[in-house]
């Protein structure tokens, strides 16, 4: 079963059980997919709907941030559930020593030495990471080790 089908029978399921949270943060992101699968004339695949469950839980990280210095705990909680419900279909994450390790290997095989040289290096090690790993974290762990 390809994510678009588990988001079908899992938004079904939400309605069945009455779980109007779940249920409206699936239909968020299934018209996201949707909107997309319009524009594109297509139907995605797995990687492109892992794509937009990251941006999603992204731009629910970024709100939740803006939520807490605000501090609209009524708001924080929300994001934190929908941050819950959308990380599920994501897959599992990769840990911090995990990144530092493919952070290295990576260094060893483009020769990359220096700040100068980062893109080259981002370039290489951002499709071992996608969907495995935060961006922002993958970042200051490649500054970390050009330093």
């Amino acid at each position: 079963m390809n994510l678009s089908e588990r988001l079908n029978e899992d938004m079904k399921q939400a309605m069945k059980s009455r779980d109007k949270f779940k249920l409206s943060t699936i239909r968020m992101i299934r018209s996201t997919i949707m909107n997309l699968e319009i524009d594109l004339k297509r139907t995605l695949d797995d990687s492109e709907v892992l794509d937009i469950l990251g941006r999603e839980i992204k731009q629910r990280k970024d709100a939740l941030q803006e939520f807490e210095k605000a501090g609209r705990d009524d708001l924080v909680a929300n994001a934190k559930a929908e941050i819950e419900i959308v990380g599920q279909y994501l897959p599992t994450q990769l840990s911090e020593e995990e990144i530092k390790v493919i952070v290295q290997q990576t260094i060893q095989e483009t020769g990359a030495s220096s700040k100068a040289e980062m893109g080259k290096l981002m370039s290489a090690l951002m499709p071992k990471v996608k969907g495995l790993a935060d961006g922002k974290l993958v970042n200051q762990l490649v500054q970390q080790f050009l330093q």
